[in-house]
This record gives C-alpha cells, structure tokens and sequence, in this order.
C-alpha cells in the first residue's frame, strides 16, 4: 500500500461494516458471543488476594476464549498423571490460524535443513513465523503462574493496540496454561478447604506432582512423567519452538524478578548462538520492565544454565527464558521491609544496586497481583521482541541446525552403543530417551573396530551430524563441572542444581566416542528396542509387605521411589507417621523403606501449626517402633540421608566420617562416583564388580565392629579414581571408605545406603541393590 492511500481517511461506519464482514466470513458459529473476560468465569479478578482458580475453572476458561475468538484454538491434546485434561491453547492472527499448518511445515524444514536449497530456505525465513512456547505452572504453590496465562490469553485475544498486531501476525504462541493440573488442582483445594485459616497460606503435605514433586522441571531429558511427554510431543515434536518462557516463582526477600542471562556454567553443548539468543532477549526483556517502571530486577544471578535436565530447548534449536517472580504466602500478601531483604544473594544483593541489578526494590508490600503483573508484563515484553525480530530468530535457528547437521570439529564424529549390553533394559531405556529427544539413531551394517575393541554388526550408531546432536552428546559423555569458588581459595559456589548426567555410567550401559568417521555402512534411522522394566523378586509370603514410609513433609525422593517401584512393578504399602508410631509393625510387614530426607525432617516432620494429623514427624515413639521392628527381624532399608537417621537413632556401630565436614573439606553437590561391590553378598547379587553411585549429600561409613557389619560397596581406595563425572572436591574423605552397608541388628538387619540408588528414576544400573535389599526377609 503507497503512503498516499495509507493517509486516505476512511469513514469509520465503512470500516466498521468492513470489519463484520471480514469477521463473519472467518468466524465459525460458535463464536458469535462476546469474548469472555476470566473474572466473568472464575468469578474474581485473577491476582486477587486468597482467591485461586481450580484446573475446572481454567479449562472452561480457555474453551470458552477459543469459542469466542478466532485467534485462539483450544485442544485437549491427553491425559496428566491423574487423568486430568491437559490443554494447549494456541494463540495467533485469524490469517495465520487458517494456515497454521504450512507455518508447522515451514519450521520443520528450518529445523532440519538437510536437503533445503537456499532458495527454498530464503522463501520459508520471509512467509515463516516465530514459535514461541509459554508454559506455566509446573511448580503448583507458584500460584501466580496458574492466573497469568488467562490475563495474557485475554489480552492477546481481544487487545486492538498495534503490538499486539503484530504479535498475533508474526508469532505462534503456544500456551500450556498448566504444565501440572494435577498439582493446580491440590494446592487450589489446600488453599480453599482452609480460608481464614492459618494454614491457608502453607504448602500441602503431599508432593504436587504424584511422583516426581518439585522435580517434574528436571524430567527434560528422561521423559518419566505424563506431562513432560505430552509437550514434548504436541509442542516441540510438532512445532520447534525457536523461544521456550517458562514461568516460575522464587523465594520471598530476594529480587523481585529474574531474567537470563544465566550465570556461569553454560552446559558446554549448547550452541554459542543461543547463548547469545538467551542473554539477549532476556536483557531486552528486563530493559522493557524496567522502562514501565518495575524495580528489583536480577540479571546473570541466582540461576545457571548447566544441567539438560532443566533446559531442553536449548539442545533443540531455540532458547529457553526462564522467569522467576518472587513469591508471597501462596495467594495472600506479604510485607517485607527493605531492611528485612536478604543481603546476600548468588551474583548480586538484594539491597544493593550493581550492573546487573540495577534498580533494587524498596520494601513494602508484595502480593498476587504484582506476580501476575510482572509475569505478564514479562510475557508481552518477550512476545514483542520475537515479533519484532521475527526474520532474525528464524535465521539464527536455520544457522544453529545447519551447524549442527554439518557438526562441529572438536567433537566426535559418532557414539557406538554394542548391541550386546550387560543391562538390556538400561540400553533400552536410554536409545528410547534419544529417539523421544529425536535424536537418529542406526545400526552398524559391519563389524566396528574401534579403540583396541570390535563391536558387532547391529551395533548401535548416534553420529553427531544430525539436528539434534546436542542432544545426545550432552548425555553420552561424562561431565567435567569446573571448580567455582565464592571467592578465590574460598568454599565452593553451588550450582543450582546437580552437575553430572551421563546416562550411560547412570544405566549401566557402554558407550564408545569414535573420533573419526566410522567408515562402514550404516542403516537407517531405527526405532529403538522396547524397554520392559520388570522386578523379578519375590517379596515374602505376601506381596504386600513392603511398607514405603511416606513423611508429611514430603520428600522427593519418596516419590521418586514411588515411581520406580509401579514402574518397574515392585509391590508395596506407602505408610505414614501413624501407622509406624502404632507399633507392632512386623505383623505387617517384611521390609521398611526410608526414603532419602534429613535426619531432622524424619523425627520432627511439619511443624506444630499444620492441623492434624500431618504435623510431628516420627517421633520417639516411632523410632522406638522401627528398632523394635529390626530387633524382631525385620529389615530397614535406609536411601542416601534417611541412613544417618537409621544409624543415628538405632546406635549402628557405623560411624559417618563426613559428619561435620565443612564444604570446603569435601563436596560433592550431585555427582556419579566408581563403586566398588562385593559380589558374594546378596544384596549385590548379579551387579558387576564395578559398578556407580549417584552421590548427592550422602554418608560415607567406618565399620566400628565388624562382626555386625557386613561391608557390600565402597569407594575406591584410589582418591583419583572416586569420580567418574560431574564434581567432587577432595575426594580423598570418601576414598576407600563404605558406601552401602548390611547392619545385623536383634533378629533383623538394616541396609543404609550413602547414595541414591533410584535417583530421580535414572540410576537403573543400581536398581538391583535396591530390589535385592527388599528380599532380605531373613538373616
């Protein structure tokens, strides 16, 4: 259009009855009534103080906005764990919604250039849109991340204003209004069935998500839970997303907000562009809020960017922008007075004005409505720089999957996986985790001599020139995590989360690097093997004996072993506080599983302010039920920290050599560690000799009388060979020394785990010490 006839007035009942009738020829019947308001549906104003919407109320919500608009589509794409709907809603201009098919098309192609001509790639970057996926409420009590896709959806669906134009025009956005309904839909009855009570404003005492809890953010590369598969496939299998917006909550006396760029480590693997993609647009957004006067904004703090577990995205193709608003009491305000702020903070303080904390926030007040206002304010900052910049996010993510398919020199060329494995569900499990993550995967055509060793034809092939190469390479190779200090000789700088997560050491499975072409004939891309976890064990007389102690104050660990017993089809009875403090526990049971939690959690449990019957732990009269159940010839078996509880309250004659140890003496903040077995010990019955450990904040044991004490695993002696990936300071402390136990104790016996041997699901290569402890029904 000439500039001429864009200053042509046009009478405004012209362009009104242009309007309808452009309306009534794309509209469909259904979305004749006016586009509805969520206040009209929920009935309160989302960020109201107290007042949360259940999943019902959000899902009709969302029906009800796509019947009325043409910018929305609504789809029931499966099932959550409890079988709830989960939703995703997918938000754009009528003209793209009616061909939002070829926009899927043309980023497919983007995604995987082999074979694209730079004709065709020219004419996919100036017709293609930006992807941009928006989830949020994967954590539950981060209530305000539950009412802010409704404010955003509503805007974007009804707003006349020229941004938000061409945000509909340039972007697809993809909405999960809740990555855990599930969990929406626990904390919302919490919260509701105790109004005007104290407890209005505590977490729930049951994880929120079923299995997985707080963890179901660090599922992004085994793909254990419901709702991970379900964005995986309807989100990034069909669309590939060049931006990912998680939106979370933190802590309530830090920064009110943070935003990329990560703080160091970078997970090596990651391209360099989409580092610069995140810490560009996350500074872009902070800049925007910041104009709009919003203050206590963090940049590069709190937050790195290492473990894949977090971070799929970035393997993928795009970016991951992870936001995090501070939190109030659940849906309630909080005050908090500037002097009453943390002073310290990773990478900044929240009292002090630094480069990347630029404007602190001064105190006050803090309540629902400020989450949902910087949450959404957030949302449309990101949503206005991919549609501004929607040509420079499509190129980029074309340059990051060429490099990719051409791969990168200092890597190897492939990963050979022999077809012949010690642990054939552990092979299968991890070739389905790369086939879910569309990683290609084929076999070898001929024998495969590499490093000294010859592999058999139908070996598994990962070569690492493919869209997804990323992917795999972060997971098939040890990790290195650097040593990061809070100051120069000073104690370590935690990473935010664990810093190892090679699946092959985890699963027990071998996988070779090849350095240079392989040289052979390869086949197709192949489906990978079916895994078909099974536990052959037989529980005692009755399968119902095994009783998994479930704490109020809920550890993710129990749910983590919650998982992999109905995973892997391990009979049990969960039993709470009560049922141990009322004794007489060997009438029911053969064997007692403490999960992973702290000494004091376990004795102590929720505070007195809970109603009950959740608050106080087990208590004296539960331990002194656990004792009597060992001495009457039970078996205990203790994970990770629960075994400091054990050999605490029961006396064990072990003794914690890491007890007291300061950080900088010893750490080692989630890593895999060599484990040395006694095979003849039936606890280690069918493992290898060498074997790992998932070390995550666990004791190391002295035997202090070793006619009691039968010594089944222990770290090598060699300080230099305890770490096998991740990081470990000072191994020395934990060289040589018992990782796992058998205590006789009366007529029974207690099995105390320094590690986690089911750790969030992964650590199949060590699930037999697990099982076979669980058939110890006699000394």
């Amino acid at each position: 259009m000439s500039g001429a006839a864009r200053r042509t007035a046009v009478p405004s009942s012209l362009l009104a009855a242009v309007v309808l009738v452009a309306r009534a020829l794309v509209a469909l019947p259904e979305r004749a009534d006016p586009v509805p308001t969520p206040e009209s549906v929920l009935g309160f104003r989302p960020g109201e103080d107290g007042r949360l919407a259940d999943w019902p109320q959000i899902t009709e919500y969302f029906r009800r906005l796509a019947a009325a608009s043409t910018r929305v589509r609504t789809e029931d794409v499966g099932r959550t764990t409890e079988g709830r709907p989960f939703l995703l809603v997918t938000i754009t201009s009528a003209a793209n919604q009616a061909r939002l098919e070829e926009i899927r098309r043309d980023n497919l192609r983007l995604w995987d250039p082999r074979g694209l001509t730079d004709d065709e790639a020219e004419r996919i970057l100036r017709r293609g849109r930006a992807i941009v996926s928006m989830n949020y409420a994967i954590h539950s009590t981060e209530v305000g991340s539950s009412l802010t896709p409704l404010v955003l959806a509503h805007r974007l669906a009804t707003s006349p204003a020229p941004e938000i134009a061409r945000v509909l025009e340039e972007t697809v956005v993809l909405l999960i209004p809740s990555h855990n309904p599930d969990g929406t839909d626990l904390v919302t009855a919490w919260q509701r069935g105790h109004a005007g009570t104290p407890f209005a404003t505590t977490t729930p005492p049951a994880l929120y998500q079923k299995y997985a809890g707080h963890d179901n953010n660090r599922d992004w590369y085994m793909f254990t839970q419901a709702e991970t598969l379900l964005t995986v496939r309807h989100v990034h299998d069909r669309w590939r997303p060049q931006i990912v917006h998680d939106v979370h909550q933190m802590g309530t006396k830090g920064a009110r907000l943070f935003l990329p760029p990560y703080l160091d480590p970078v997970e090596p693997n990651v391209d360099p562009l989409l580092v610069d993609g995140v810490n560009a647009l996350g500074s872009a957004m902070a800049w925007t809020l910041a104009g709009q006067g919003k203050t206590g904004i963090a940049i590069n703090a709190i937050y790195d960017a290492w473990t894949p577990a977090r971070a799929y995205q970035h393997y993928h193709g795009g970016v991951r922008i992870l936001s995090e608003a501070a939190s109030a009491n659940l849906a309630s305000p909080i005050d908090v007075p500037f002097d009453h702020l943390a002073t310290r903070g990773r990478g900044f303080n929240p009292r002090e004005r630094s480069w990347n904390f630029t404007n602190p926030w001064p105190g006050g007040r803090w309540t629902l409505r400020d989450i949902v206002s910087y949450q959404t304010d957030a949302a449309y900052a990101l949503l206005e720089n991919a549609a501004r910049y929607r040509d420079v996010w499509l190129a980029n993510f074309l340059t990051v999957e060429g490099r990719a398919v051409r791969g990168w020199h200092s890597w190897p060329y492939a990963y050979v996986l022999p077809r012949q494995q010690r642990d054939t569900v552990g092979l299968a499990t991890l070739l389905g985790i790369l086939h879910r993550g569309q990683v290609e995967i084929r076999t070898a055509l001929h024998p495969i001599a590499l490093g000294g060793q010859r592999y058999a034809a139908g070996s598994y092939v990962v070569v690492l020139r493919q869209p997804y190469a990323a992917f795999a390479k972060a997971l098939l190779e040890p990790q290195r995590y650097p040593d990061l200090r809070l100051y120069p000789g000073g104690p370590p700088l935690p990473p935010y989360d664990v810093t190892a997560h090679t699946l092959p050491l985890l699963m027990g499975v071998t996988a070779v690097a090849a350095r240079d072409s392989l040289r052979i004939g390869l086949s197709a891309p192949v489906e990978p093997p079916a895994a078909t976890p099974t536990y052959g064990g037989a529980v005692g007389p009755d399968a119902r004996r095994v009783g998994l102690y479930r704490s109020y104050d809920a550890p993710l660990d129990e749910g983590w072993t919650r998982w992999v017993f109905d995973t892997w089809h391990v009979p049990y009875v969960s039993i709470v506080d009560s049922v141990v403090r009322a004794g007489k526990l060997t009438e029911r049971f053969d064997v007692l599983v403490l999960p992973d939690q702290s000494p004091n959690e376990l004795l102590s449990g929720l505070p007195r302010d809970y109603p009950a019957p959740y608050p106080g732990g087990l208590g004296d009269e539960g331990v002194k039920a656990l004792r009597a159940f060992v001495q009457e010839g039970g078996t205990l078996v203790a994970l990770n920290d629960a075994s400091r509880f054990a050999a605490e309250q029961l006396l064990l004659p072990v003794r914690n050599v890491l007890e007291g140890v300061a950080d900088d003496e010893f750490y080692a903040p989630g890593s895999i560690f060599r484990l040395e077995l006694d095979t003849a010990q039936p606890v280690a019955r069918g493992m290898p000799a060498q074997s790992v450990a998932w070390y995550e904040n666990g004791p190391a044991f002295d035997v202090l009388d070793s006619s009691a004490v039968r010594v089944i695993g222990r770290y090598p002696a060699d300080a230099d060979k305890v770490l096998l990936s991740g990081w470990v300071l000072h191994p020395e402390r934990v060289a040589g020394r018992a990782a796992l136990v058998e205590v006789k104790h009366g007529a029974g016996r207690v099995v105390l785990f320094g590690f986690r041997p089911q750790y969030r699901g992964q650590s199949i290569a060590t699930y037999p010490l697990l099982f076979n402890s669980l058939q110890l029904i006699k000394p």
